[in-house]
């Protein structure tokens, strides 16, 4: 078998999904990485610091003795195994710093010599997150973009879901874009969201079509859609989903009540449904400021009353009362006012397998 050689096709590595090796500290990787990226340090934060601190003050030659008598013995042999384990279970990968020096070297030296050749990312993270950076700039650009708007709860993230030529922002930000949006788990850093996106559009302008994305505001929570991709989708056609106000109620109901319920049930056991009740309390209450006090205090009464009535008696039919006037009163001034601001075309509207079909056709 040809040895594999050291690579900076970055391009290949994100199309193929390649399985990377991160060698860099802990906090590095926290601040920033790619979506296959493992974390398996050279040095843990501590160390990188106390490293970082003989090279301002002794220079390179002192922090690589450092170096290499922190990562010693015991603890050398520990992170060689974790390596080890990560080429053997994906041979196809690739290792890499932050700019593909000293350490991603070091790590692949002493891989050779316990016998495991390993390919290194020249440039190393740097360079991979400038070519992501500049490859964003350039597909906004040039990418041929449809959006799908439509008020609150028409259901437009399940029709992006359904849609091969699409990319679901909510769901590379892991919020649903509204004032209730939040889910169970965090939302990724914005250099986190900002590499998936890049290599989303890198993955879709392989083939020809449009790209189509959900018409977002700035923030995705608090995630902000790159300035490059926020200009073009601002100008960009639109395919507006259109239901009934009962309809409406149905999908916020499934998405905010039943899904989201199940989900706190499932991460908090017995704990979960109070947590799901007083997560959309302080919700509503971020929204008490455009509601006006008096409003926001009956529709906090009405959820209480339907989160307890849920509890007793198993029946969650009461949230429909608050989650009516919060789509009336609420969300469809906000968007009625958001659509009239609108300088993209207006392509047609519908329902969801009206729009399926008429952007599968585009496609």
């Amino acid at each position: 078998m040809t040895a594999r050689v050291d690579t900076s096709d970055y391009a290949r590595l994100f199309l193929a999904d390649t399985p990377l090796l991160d060698t860099r500290a802990p906090v590095e990787f926290a601040a920033g990485a790619f979506p296959l990226a493992q974390s398996l340090p050279l040095m843990n934060d501590e160390e990188r610091a106390a490293v970082g601190t003989c090279y301002k003050k002794q220079g390179q030659k002192a922090a690589i003795a450092l170096g290499h008598e922190l990562v010693a013995g015991e603890v050398r042999e520990e992170r060689m195994g974790c390596w080890k384990q990560f080429a053997k279970d994906h041979p196809e990968g690739y290792l890499y710093c932050f700019r593909g020096g000293l350490r991603s070297q070091l790590v692949q030296e002493w891989l050779k010599d316990a016998g495991v050749d390993y390919p290194r990312i020249t440039g190393g993270y740097k360079a991979m997150r400038r070519f992501l950076i500049d490859t964003l700039d350039a597909l906004s650009q040039k990418a041929d973009i449809i959006l799908v708007g439509g008020a609150t709860g028409t259901g437009k993230t399940r029709l992006i879901r359904e849609l091969r030529r699409s990319i679901d922002l909510e769901g590379l930000a892991n919020h649903r874009g509204s004032a209730f949006g939040r889910l169970i788990d965090e939302q990724p850093t914005q250099i986190n969201f900002e590499n998936a996106l890049s290599i989303a559009l890198l993955k879709l302008s392989q083939s020809e079509g449009p790209v189509i994305l959900e018409d977002e505001g700035q923030l995705i929570g608090r995630l902000a859609l790159p300035a490059s991709l926020k200009a073009r989708m601002s100008e960009a056609p639109l395919v507006v989903l259109e239901y009934e106000l009962e309809d409406r109620v149905q999908v916020v109901f499934e998405d905010y009540i039943l899904d989201l319920g199940e989900r706190y049930r499932q991460a908090y056991g017995d704990a979960g449904p109070g947590m799901h009740r007083d997560r959309l309390l302080g919700d509503l209450e971020r929204t008490r400021k455009r509601l006006g006090g008096a409003r926001y205090q009956d529709l906090a009464e009405i959820m209480r009353s339907a989160f307890y009535q849920q509890e007793q008696a198993g029946d969650g039919e009461g949230h429909r009362e608050w989650i009516r006037p919060m789509l009336e009163d609420y969300y469809d001034p906000m968007y009625r006012y958001q659509l009239s601001k609108r300088e993209g075309q207006r392509l047609c509207s519908g329902d969801r397998a009206f729009a399926e079909a008429f952007l599968s056709t585009r496609c």
